[in-house]
């Protein structure tokens, strides 16, 4: 009786680490047109956009999608609009806009209809000014088909240089 109620406890406990840990899905936009919308999306630390984006740094996005045809390829394609006016593409290193060996929990391609996965997506960002920019993120596959695309709105912010960590050395 006190084993069960200890793996009982045990496993709340767990549960309850997750929870904490896990990131909260970010309210983005859809994209003009009928393109697919992710199942969620989630943009570490942003909840609720414009999303603070520190210039020099890489910024994760994890990206729930669905997928309704055998899918052998997908790429990721970033167009971003500033000033709400102008808009260019967003150069990627090939090894960022690769979707497939970025897939998470063991998900690898091909891809089947209907199959569900996530993509972390880890978006370096240059040392751009200090602007809000709205972001089009969207994965193509090997025939030029969008299998998902979103928009987030995001605001590359300066590095304030975060929390100093001081280390006392008593032996000298």
């Amino acid at each position: 009786m006190k084993v069960n109620i200890l793996i009982c406890l045990g496993l709340c406990l767990i549960a309850m680490i997750q929870a904490e840990n896990a990131n909260p899905a970010t309210d983005v936009k859809q994209c003009s047109g009928s393109k697919p919308f992710p199942l969620e999306v989630r943009v570490h630390g942003c909840v609720t956009p414009p999303c603070n984006i520190v210039k020099g740094s890489t910024q994760d996005f994890e990206i729930d999608f669905a997928v309704d045809k055998y899918i052998t390829q997908l790429t990721a394609l970033v167009k971003a609009t500033t000033l709400g006016i102008i808009t260019v593409p967003y150069d990627l290193p090939p090894e960022v806009s690769a979707v497939c060996p970025n897939l998470m929990y063991g998900a690898y391609c091909p891809l089947y209809p209907t199959e569900d996965v996530t993509y972390l997506f880890s978006f370096p960002i240059g040392d751009y000014p200090e602007i809000g920019v709205k972001i089009e993120i969207y994965l193509v596959d090997q025939d030029g088909d969008t299998a998902t695309c979103f928009v987030c709105d995001i605001k590359v912010v300066k590095n304030t240089g975060g929390t100093k960590v001081y280390e006392l050395n008593y032996l000298n």
